[in-house]
C-alpha cells in the first residue's frame, strides 16, 4: 500500500479539547482485539463540510455499550431508527460496526437534508432500518460485504470513493479489510477515519471510530500493517440526498457477497475508483 507522508501522521491531527469526547451486522468478522481507550479530540480547522459534521456527530455519540453481531443487535438498531426517527436515530446497544457508522451517516444526512417536509419524509423512509437484507435499500447496501458503503456512494452520487491513504481526511467513512478476501470470506470493519499516528511500538497506526470489540462505541488504533486494503467514502459538501429515495430496490451484486467472493477489479468497476 502507499503510505502517507510523515507530515500527515496523527500528531498534526490531534488537537485535544475536552468539550468534544469521541467514543465508541456486517456478517464478516471484524477488528482484531487491538487498540487504545477512547480519547478526547476535536477536528482540525482544515476539516470542513460534511466531514466536520461527521466528526461532530462522533463527538456526540454514545460510549461503550458492548459489541454484538447477534440478531438482537440488529433489531435494537431498527428500534432506534423507528423511535428516534430515521434522520435523528439514537445509538442502540449492544452495537456492531456497520450499524454504528450508519447511525452517524443518517444523523448527518438529517442535518444536510433540504427541500420540503415531504422530501425529508421520503429521505427518512429511505434511510429507515426495517430488517433489509444485504443489498436491499440504503441500509442493505451499507451493511453488505465488500464495497457496500462505497457502492452506495457511487450509485447515488452523494459522494465519492478513493483508496489512497494520503488523500484521507478525518470524518471520511472507510471500510478496512483485515485479509485479502472480498465477499463471503472477507474480514472487514466499517469505520470513521480519524487519522494516522505513531503508535507506541514506533509503527504507523490508523485511528478510527466505530463499534469495536469488545466494548462497543469508541475509538481504536491499530497498526497500519494490519490493514490489507481500504476503501474511503467521502460525502460531497452538499450531497443530493434525494437520490437515496430513488435507488433501485436492490443491488444484486452486493446481495451476492454474503455467498460468493469477488475481485478487486470487479469492485473497482462498481465504485468509481481503483483498489488493489
Amino acid at each position: 500500500m502507499t503510505l502517507p507522508p510523515r507530515s500527515f501522521l496523527r500528531p498534526a491531527f490531534g488537537l485535544i479539547l475536552s468539550s468534544l469526547a469521541f467514543v465508541a451486522p456486517v456478517s464478516a468478522a471484524e477488528a482484531p482485539a487491538l487498540g487504545t481507550p477512547a480519547v478526547t479530540l476535536r477536528p482540525p480547522p482544515a476539516v470542513t463540510g460534511a466531514n466536520a459534521l461527521v466528526l461532530e456527530e462522533v463527538a456526540r455519540a454514545s460510549r461503550g455499550g458492548g459489541y454484538s453481531v447477534a440478531g438482537g443487535a440488529s433489531q435494537r438498531l431498527a428500534t432506534a431508527f423507528a423511535s428516534g426517527g430515521a434522520l435523528q436515530p439514537g445509538y442502540s446497544t449492544p452495537s456492531f460496526c456497520s450499524g454504528a457508522t450508519y447511525v452517524v451517516f443518517a444523523r448527518v444526512a438529517g442535518r444536510l437534508a433540504g427541500g420540503s417536509e415531504a422530501d425529508r419524509q421520503r429521505l427518512a423512509s429511505a434511510l429507515a432500518v426495517t430488517g433489509q437484507v444485504d443489498g436491499v435499500g440504503v441500509w442493505g447496501r451499507w451493511n453488505a460485504n465488500g464495497p457496500g458503503t462505497a457502492a452506495l456512494f457511487h450509485e447515488s452520487r452523494i459522494g465519492y470513493n478513493f483508496s489512497a491513504w494520503d488523500q484521507a481526511r478525518p470524518g471520511d467513512f472507510a471500510k478496512l479489510f483485515w485479509n485479502d478476501q472480498i465477499g463471503v470470506k472477507e474480514r472487514g470493519h466499517s469505520v470513521i477515519f480519524l487519522g494516522l499516528e505513531n503508535g507506541p511500538d514506533g509503527k504507523e497506526h490508523v485511528r478510527f471510530w466505530s463499534s469495536n470489540k469488545p466494548g462497543g462505541y469508541g475509538e481504536k488504533s491499530v497498526p497500519l500493517s494490519a490493514v490489507k486494503r481500504v476503501i474511503f467514502s467521502r460525502l460531497h459538501p452538499s450531497p443530493r440526498l434525494e437520490s437515496l429515495a430513488r435507488l433501485r430496490a436492490a443491488d444484486p451484486y452486493l446481495a451476492s457477497l454474503n455467498r460468493v467472493a469477488t475481485t478487486a477489479t470487479d469492485v473497482s468497476d462498481r465504485i468509481g475508483c481503483t483498489i488493489h
